[in-house]
């Protein structure tokens, strides 16, 4: 595919002007030292399509309290997800306020996000079958996304100059189909662990055999950490699998099991304080018992913090598109759920707890049961199959345009990151012509929000020539 076919089969992309119906902007108003504007894009489903339904696609605006006249450079930042909205600032801190101190920052919410025609439990039920529902989520993949910031860019940004983008996680993705089939519309490139793969078919099977490598190695840390937990966590999950049903309703209606108890790997394995409140939120699983012969129980609080870390309720679209991700004409199969079978002797936690042993959690994985138990999430059971099924999904890179990118880029690698395995990292980045890369092992994949300050800085010097990159 060639570097502007994205953008050539996007008729509204080519239009030279805005009018009232493709964008409403908002007054701006202010938030401690900084000055914020909403503004709302009429967008169309499928860009393929002219006479497509139209969906509205939110950014927000950013600036340093009092530059709102400047003309300052444009920052895109797309969040990590996928299926999350982007970041709201309550005041000037972290990378925000550094990339503030020279840049016009916009906040994009990925469609189908935040206020971007967003796509919750709610607004899902509205499709009458599985195959119509499916049909629509296949326009939410990065690939649209792309188109969408480039709609935005073109009616936003002051003679539709060039904007730098800054990708966290998949947000990295989306900005390397970006540098795939629409680099003229951008002037640089950072990302923070966000380095996607990009081989053909499906790259979902070669993802997860590698993450499942190092959940074991986050695994075997946790609990060199908190050593105590491990009596803790067998308990739990004995007491589980006994129960009637195989486990314990949880607030929302929906059932915790053993399988999912472990994936509170996916939020307390891979971020920076992930270890520590994951080991607090064990201090707090039983009710005490009140008088004697009282019945044992799980307290209401552990239930709704396990929930609170899921956000499956919150956010369906992470759940349903997750493996879709990693798909070019090729389906996914469950790919998470297959790769399990191959180290089922090790997250077993059924086994793992009657002997006495770790109880190994998961990573960033989505299993087909999840839609069984999970309450949000039963009514998408058929249509999750369906995506799993699904085996023609549009290109979302072009390796022939990365190796002849003239787009200047820096990224972040962080060693030990959970969610995006470096050694495949690596590998793409030998691909995307002139990468600079910053390898680091001080930060985990939360670099961005942990440390963001620094972590934009580094890449910023890196992009200026002010800090070394080799």
């Amino acid at each position: 595919m060639a570097a502007t076919s994205l953008l050539a089969e996007n008729p509204i992309a080519q239009h030279e002007r805005c009018n009232q119906q493709e964008q409403i902007a908002g007054d701006w108003y202010s938030v401690p030292d900084l000055s914020l504007r909403d503004n709302r894009f009429n967008v169309p489903l499928d860009y393929s399509d002219p006479n497509s339904a139209k969906i509205t696609v939110f950014a927000r605006e950013v600036v340093a309290a009092g530059k709102e006249k400047q003309m300052l450079p444009y920052l895109l930042f797309l969040q990590g997800g996928p299926g999350f909205e982007s970041p709201r600032p309550t005041e000037a801190s972290g990378w925000i306020k550094k990339a503030c101190e020279d840049h016009h920052v916009v906040l994009l919410d990925q469609r189908g996000t935040g206020l971007s025609t967003p796509l919750t439990v709610s607004s899902l039920s509205q499709f009458k079958s599985s195959t119509d529902l499916v049909n629509y989520l296949k326009h939410f993949r990065a690939d649209n996304i792309v188109r969408d910031a480039e709609f935005i860019r073109t009616r936003l940004v002051s003679d539709a100059a060039p904007w730098t983008i800054l990708g966290q996680s998949y947000g990295g993705f989306c900005a390397v189909t970006y540098l795939s089939f629409a680099p003229d519309g951008l002037k640089s490139v950072l990302l923070t662990g966000g380095i996607p793969p990009i081989g053909n078919g499906c790259t979902a099977d070669t993802v997860y055999r590698a993450c499942f490598e190092q959940v074991v190695h986050q695994n075997e840390k946790y609990y060199r950490r908190f050593p105590q937990d491990i009596p803790v966590v067998c308990e739990l999950v004995n007491f589980l699998n006994e129960a009637e049903g195989g486990g314990v309703s949880l607030p929302s209606g929906g059932i915790l099991t053993p399988k999912g108890l472990q994936i509170l790997g996916l939020a307390g394995l891979g971020s920076g304080g992930g270890f520590e409140r994951l080991h607090y939120m064990f201090e707090r699983i039983w009710d005490p018992v009140l008088f004697p012969g009282g019945e044992k129980q799980i307290s209401y609080y552990f239930l709704k913090a396990f929930e609170n870390w899921v956000e499956f309720d919150t956010n369906p679209l992470y759940a349903l598109l997750h493996e879709s991700i990693y798909c070019q004409g090729a389906s996914s199969q469950w790919s998470a759920h297959k790769l399990r079978g191959e180290y089922e002797s090790i997250f077993d936690p059924i086994r793992a707890a009657k002997e006495i042993r770790p109880v190994f959690f998961t990573g960033e994985m989505i299993f087909p049961w999840m839609f069984d138990e999970f309450h949000a999430l039963k009514p998408f059971r058929e249509a999750a199959h369906l995506l799993a099924e699904k085996d023609d999904w549009p290109p979302l890179y072009d390796v022939k345009v990365l190796n002849n990118n003239k787009v200047p880029v820096a990224a972040a690698v962080y060693f030990e990151d959970m969610y995006v395995n470096f050694h495949l990292a690596m590998e793409t980045a030998s691909e995307i012509c002139g990468i600079r890369l910053w390898v680091t092992n001080e930060h985990m994949h939360s670099g961005l929000r942990d440390s963001g300050s620094q972590v934009f800085d580094q890449l910023m010097g890196m992009l200026q020539g002010k800090k070394p990159w080799f």
